[in-house]
């Protein structure tokens, strides 16, 4: 159940970048670099929840 447990807070890690990105796109002002590293930080989570998913279906 941890698996699944950590899938669940990854998956809310990536939610919240993504509207931080959003946030971020939407605001002229926003530094490049601030959203090149939300997008870095975005795909790393989304990786790692892939990554996840995989040794889950490997479980079962």
């Amino acid at each position: 159940m941890a698996l699944q447990a950590h899938l669940v807070e990854l998956e809310r890690k990536h939610k919240v970048l993504e509207s931080q990105l959003h946030d971020a796109l939407v605001h002229p002002s926003t530094d490049a670099l601030r959203i090149a590293e939300l997008k870095r930080r975005k795909l790393m989570v989304r990786d790692e929840i892939n990554r996840l998913r995989q040794v889950s279906s490997t479980l079962h």
